[in-house]
């Protein structure tokens, strides 16, 4: 079985801090690590891998030093590390980041065998937009299952798989077939800790770089700023509320006596919500 995991290396959140006067991120001097959802899909994959047999080769786009975010996946247990760097792709937004990155999924198929299944975090934390995934599964034409939280089986011979999904209304139980592309939600595993051979392994494991021709991407012009049709207009942070929040006591309550003073707490704020209920019959 071959897998493929896609990740990607993004400023740490905890340290982002927006230029007062241009309304941008600096980034400069802040650190980078790789998408902690990503960390999730790649440990699942390994999980995979070691219960099934095969390979697991880990994907990713970006700048030069995106390198280190590969030799963490191969400390963690990865078998190959693939790193698509190209100023082709600078400004890329998700739509021309899912083509070229599909475009480099199609490439490693063809190198080391068609991928049986590819793994993504079901978003990165510098965009929060949950679309890339989706996206290369829509161009590849993959079976596409989002937001898993477990996986039940597989069946390497009927080519099947089962998997728990999270929903709005509760937990779904999906059965798909293979190839497909899965997006994992947090909290599904726990991440290993890589082995000392791992570390060894890693340090000594080429890196392949690909460029936009190595990785077969013919039309440029959907890579990129050319291809990518988001414009962000303004980044900003938001301001501090000026109204506080309002404290209860509810000492020597019942449940059901603070139940019905935050309701006549939340009316006398909003008196519009309580006519609306009120006249709908549901109060």
């Amino acid at each position: 079985m071959h897998i493929v995991v896609c990740i990607k290396q993004v400023p740490d959140s905890a340290q982002i801090r927006v230029h007062p006067v241009t309304n941008t991120i600096m980034r400069q001097g802040v650190p980078t690590i790789t998408n902690p959802y990503d960390l999730f899909a790649l440990e699942e994959a390994l999980q995979v891998r070691n219960r099934y047999g095969g390979e697991v080769t880990v994907l990713t786009m970006g700048p030069p030093m995106a390198e280190q975010a590969l030799r963490k996946a191969l400390t963690h247990g990865a078998d190959r590390a693939v790193l698509l760097t190209d100023r082709h792709f600078a400004g890329s937004d998700t739509l021309a980041t899912s083509y070229a990155l599909s475009q480099a999924v199609a490439k490693i198929g063809e190198s080391y065998g068609a991928p049986d299944i590819v793994f993504t975090g079901k978003q990165t934390i510098d965009g929060d937009t949950g679309q890339v995934g989706p996206g290369i599964a829509k161009r590849l034409n993959l079976q596409q299952l989002t937001y898993v939280t477990k996986i039940v089986s597989i069946d390497p011979t009927s080519r099947e798989l089962m998997v728990e999904r999270h929903a709005e209304s509760g937990t779904q139980m999906l059965k798909s077939t293979l190839p497909c592309l899965i997006t994992v939600l947090e909290g599904v595993n726990a991440i290993r800790r890589g082995s000392l051979d791992d570390a060894f392994r890693a340090a000594r494991s080429p890196v392949l770089k690909w460029g936009a021709a190595d990785a077969g991407i013919g039309e440029l012009t959907k890579c990129g700023l050319r291809g990518s049709p988001t414009v962000v207009k303004r980044v900003f942070a938001p301001g501090p509320r000026a109204e506080k929040a309002m404290q209860m006591d509810i000492n020597d309550k019942t449940l059901a006596e603070v139940a019905a003073d935050t309701v006549a707490a939340i009316f006398a704020r909003e008196p519009v919500l309580e006519r609306k209920l009120t006249s709908h019959g549901n109060r």
